[in-house]
């Protein structure tokens, strides 16, 4: 009877100190640390912040209303912008560019230049975007639809406007894309989404643009009715060297009307369009290569 009753009281002793063991175990473990994508925030700061001061800005709205931002890394006064996503979920794979871009300047912060300000807008056309993915921002390539004609509808905005044909140079109503029609809109800026990047570029001084497409393999210069000016010629040879990219002086496939980067020039902007070789890929060591001449060059 008395072995009974140690073995019973050791059994006790030993359930209450497990207790108390685990009790000061969990309340000495730390808490998770949840941190924000900055993809994500709709704040300015962002509240991810291992650039300094890295911050978001809506410049404007979609036709269906959603939010257009441009994300900012860096400092310095002289801003670069690079843009995506104008045509939506057909382009999707340069959203991705972008968003890896983002990235690379949030885990490493030391590769932009005390005097630069890096700009990212990651998708100007979101109604587009989630035609093709179901997300208006960060998604999966998982997320893309393999159907053929739901990718070409993502092309366009939810007005069925090419974005990338409704700018100021030498804009028409009716657009070509490859051999076929697409509408540029009722007017040059006649979209919300063209009329956010107009207002946002002409309320800042940007020093050169860099607009991801896809696909063609080649990194082609920006010029409106006229020559391409000798700084364009300069960024598209920095661009194309370091990244392997073949350069162009101009885009001669077929014509391109109300095309974004060549208002760019327009307003006297050096500018690039960077087509990616295939709409799935975002060769992304080729960019980085790029961008980062792109950065050491303006580091003056």
């Amino acid at each position: 009877m008395k072995k009974t009753i140690s073995i019973i009281v050791l059994v006790a002793v030993l359930i209450v100190g497990g207790y108390f063991i685990s009790q000061k175990s969990s309340q000495s473990k730390p808490e998770p640390v949840v941190t924000t994508n900055p993809t994500q925030s709709t704040t300015t700061p962002s509240t991810q912040t291992p650039v300094q001061n890295a911050t978001s800005t809506t410049i404007g709205k979609s036709v269906q209303g959603t939010s257009i931002t441009a994300f900012h890394y860096g400092t310095g006064n002289t801003e670069l912008l690079f843009v995506a996503g104008l045509h939506g979920g057909y382009g999707w794979n340069t959203s991705l560019e972008a968003y890896e871009l983002m990235d690379y300047l949030t885990e490493n912060p030391s590769a932009i230049p005390t005097n630069i300000k890096v700009t990212v807008i990651p998708v100007v056309n979101p109604d587009g975007l989630k035609k093709v993915t179901g997300e208006t921002g960060r998604f999966a390539p998982s997320q893309v639809t393999k159907n053929q004609t739901t990718l070409v509808a993502g092309r366009f905005n939810a007005n069925n406007v090419d974005i990338n044909r409704n700018f100021d140079c030498q804009w028409q109503a009716s657009g070509t894309w490859q051999k076929k029609a697409v509408s540029g809109g009722s007017a040059p800026f006649s979209e919300p989404e063209s009329q956010a990047v107009k207002s946002y570029v002409e309320s800042r001084d940007i020093k050169a643009a860099v607009v991801w497409f896809s696909s063609a393999g080649g990194v082609y210069s920006a010029s409106c009715a006229g020559p391409v000016s000798a700084e364009t010629a300069n960024l598209t040879r920095i661009y194309a060297d370091a990244s392997g990219y073949p350069a162009y002086d101009a885009f001669e496939p077929y014509e391109v009307t109300g095309d974004m980067v060549n208002w760019f020039a327009k307003n006297n902007i050096p500018g690039i369009s960077v087509l990616l070789t295939n709409h799935t890929d975002i060769e992304w060591a080729k960019n980085k290569a790029g961008i980062d001449a792109v950065l050491k060059y303006y580091a003056k």
